[in-house]
């Protein structure tokens, strides 16, 4: 039997998750642009990190730690509200260059009618900055389009037709969004609608979902058989099929304060029962169900947040969910394959299972603690 030292493989792994959760405090997120028209003037709200526009980190860096400009965005971060709009009023040129808004298909420069940047905080978290843009529409303008460049980052614009419902559509590589009409909403494809939506569940798990990711780890590390595997993996997607529509319908509420904590509390209680007990526990179906149904409630918040227009909300919930569970069989592939050769080891439990758990665990209790405002 080949020498594993365990200890060292315990200590890597921990050092590994410590820098890939960091990573996920530093994610720089899509900018959020939110339009609305009334009385012939269209309106929009960006909600954005604009510390990392403003220290040129883009989206080719998924951890704002490893950029070159680093250094300035860690200075930017620690500027209170005060100076970082006056760093802004140096960039507004760079900004507005970056924004392309259209009236039936000719560029217009909005005004920037209002900045409103929060204290500094936690500096360890990004900070959102909310942009205002205004602008007079063009007497008997039928459409808006919008574009974000693509040094910025990809975006979400959500608009609010006169007349019309919601539409809701997340833009990457500084795609443009369709004709916004003024006076009802944009004609999609169901099969538009039904990818949109489909490629945001999946990359909500890879490669940003992490406490979801390492929930599936976790399920995984105990019972790397299919079968029992299965019945676990089933058991966390009826609960947060179930919880995601209703979160989305806003039948079952509850604040992000409450489901984050939660949803780490979850990952650890995973963890120490994989370091408690070899085998699967006839209760754990039960239990993964039950921090199913808290997950379910996170991925609500996340559809939520995108928005989800009355003529698309079947196609995009059933497609985001689709997107999540292909995330997840995605997550338990990788975890096979990097497995596979070992599973039936004497010392896959010592050497790999315990280590992991324990990792794992660590850096969850940890997230417990931060999201509960004690760290």
């Amino acid at each position: 039997m080949p020498q594993v030292p365990g200890c060292k493989v315990l200590i890597s792994l921990f050092l590994w998750f410590v820098s890939i959760s960091t990573a996920a405090a530093h994610e720089i997120t899509p900018t959020l642009a939110s339009l609305t028209f009334a009385d012939g003037r269209y309106r929009i709200e960006i909600t954005t990190n604009l510390e990392a526009l403003l220290a040129g980190i883009g989206p080719e860096h998924a951890d704002t730690a490893d950029a070159p400009g680093a250094a300035e965005y860690d200075a930017y971060r620690r500027m209170p509200p005060e100076g970082l709009r006056d760093a802004l009023t140096a960039f507004t040129e760079r900004l507005m260059a970056g924004v392309d808004i259209r009236l039936d298909g000719v560029r217009v420069v909005p005004d920037l009618a209002e900045t409103r940047i929060p204290p500094v905080g936690d500096t360890d978290l990004p900070r959102e900055t909310t942009l205002v843009l205004e602008g007079a529409l063009v007497p008997g303008s039928q459409a808006l389009t919008w574009g974000w460049s693509a040094d910025f980052g990809s975006s979400v614009i959500r608009a609010q037709s006169v007349g019309g419902g919601l539409f809701a559509m997340w833009l990457q590589n500084g795609d443009r969004s369709p004709p916004i009409p003024v006076i009802g909403a944009p004609a999609r494809s169901v099969f538009q609608v039904a990818w949109d939506y489909l490629v945001v569940g999946f990359t909500h798990i890879l490669p940003k979902g992490l406490d979801h990711i390492l929930f599936v780890v976790g399920l995984f590390l105990l019972s790397p058989a299919m079968r029992p595997l299965f019945w676990q993996i089933t058991a966390f997607t009826v609960a947060h099929t179930v919880t995601l529509a209703l979160g989305v319908m806003e039948i079952v509420v509850l604040s992000p304060a409450i489901v984050e904590p939660l949803i780490a509390a979850s990952i650890v209680y995973v963890c120490v029962e994989n370091l408690m007990t070899q085998r699967l526990t006839a209760w754990r179906p039960a239990v993964v169900f039950a921090f199913g149904l808290l997950h379910g409630l996170g991925f609500a918040g996340v559809l939520a947040e995108i928005g989800l227009g009355r003529d698309d909300f079947v196609t995009g919930l059933i497609a985001f969910n689709i997107g999540v569970e292909a995330g997840q069989i995605a997550v338990v592939l990788i975890c096979f394959a990097a497995t596979y050769l070992i599973q039936g080891q004497s010392w896959y439990r010592r050497a790999v299972a315990i280590p992991a758990s324990a990792g794992i665990g660590l850096i969850a209790a940890y997230w417990t603690v931060e999201r509960l405002g004690f760290v």
